[in-house]
Order: structure tokens, then sequence, then C-alpha cells
């Protein structure tokens, strides 16, 4: 928890709440279905939930925006950012039924009321949302063929409807027919702990 609130101080006695949950949870459910390294676990906050939170340091979603994670896998990014913005609508995707099982089960345990699950591939989901988040989940190319179709034209945000993803590594080659619409963040310009050097958020208008 100690990482969650060195960045984010603002956190209501709710959110804190539920964030400091999170570990219990995801440990007793990682113990049944394996959706993150067993020898990761215990580094699930800086990892998994501050890493996925690197998001909301370059958007802070309004109220009402709709939000799909794509390829969600235990819940991540979804469900931190469904705490930290709880007006926000999101849905967890992936065409995995057990890593959904675990993230719909962690998400009842803390009563997060503002999340909906799809157990399907991303190329079946119809609905609209101002934007797509995913974490590492695929090629951005693949990722932009998949979820264009699912961006919504009505503009909620101070940004631009369209896809943010968290990456790490040598992203040249992935962004080279990006480079004159994507924007680029290092996340060690957020969190200083040295697990950030080499990851980026990539945000793409759409």
């Amino acid at each position: 928890m100690k990482d969650i609130k060195k960045y984010f101080t603002h956190l209501t006695e709710q959110q804190t709440v539920m964030f400091a949950a999170l570990f219990d949870l995801y440990a007793d459910w990682n113990a049944k279905i394996n959706v993150i390294s067993r020898k990761d676990i215990e580094n699930l906050y800086l990892h998994h939930v501050l890493h996925s939170l690197a998001i909301a340091k370059i958007i802070d979603f309004r109220p009402g925006t709709n939000i799909i994670d794509v390829g969600t896998g235990g819940g991540f990014p979804g469900i931190p950012l469904a705490i930290m913005f709880p007006e926000c609508r999101f849905c967890l995707l992936d065409s995995v039924g057990k890593k959904i099982k675990v993230a719909s089960e962690v998400a009842s345990a803390l009563g997060l009321a503002n999340c909906t699950f799809a157990h399907k591939r991303m190329e079946d989901e119809r609905g609209l949302f101002e934007f797509a988040v995913s974490r590492a989940v695929m090629p951005l190319s693949d990722l932009v063929k998949v979820s264009r179709k699912n961006i919504s034209k009505e503009q909620k945000n101070a940004l631009p409807n369209g896809i943010i993803c968290l990456k790490g590594g040598e992203l040249q080659a992935e962004l080279k027919q990006y480079l004159r619409i994507a924007n680029v963040y290092n996340v060690s310009d957020f969190f200083d702990e040295e697990y950030f050097k080499t990851k980026k958020v990539v945000y793409l208008s759409v």
C-alpha cells in the first residue's frame, strides 16, 4: 500500500480500504488459479497495481466515461483504475474464462459496482467506449485493429478518445507506423522505482 499512497495522496477512505484488500484477495485466488507469477505475488502493488495506475497519471477520466480493458487477465489495469475512478464504467474483457473469473470474484469481494466482465475476444465485442486500455497484451497494431471499431465518437474528456496501453522494453519497431500520432510517456517520469525504468504508457487518439 505504501507504493500507492506515495503517489496518490488524495485517496478516499473507501479507496484506501479497497486497495489494501487487493493483496489478500489476489494471493488467495492466485493459489487456486495462477494469473500472476507465483514468485511475483509479493510485488503485487509495485508490479501490477501501481503499474496499472500509471494510466491515471496521463488522464483523469471524467465521471461517466466508459473504458474497456482489453485482455484484462486477472484484472489489470481495469480493477485498480475502477477503484481510482468510481464514477466511470469499466468493462474487463478476456478470452480466457478462468482469468475473467478471478477478476470478477475480486471485484465482487471489493464491492466494485462500476465493473462488468466479458468472456470473449475483442473482435467479438460490439460495445462503444471512450477509451480502450490494456497492459502488454498484444502488439500495438493488433490492438488498434481489434479496438478501433469500439471507440465512441462522443467526447467526454480533455484527452480525445482512443487507446491507452502499458508497454515495456524496446518499442521503436512497434511504434514505427504510429510515430506521428502516438504520444509516449515514460512511467519513470511518474514513479521513481527502478522497476519502471523501461516502462511506457502509449496513447493514440482514434
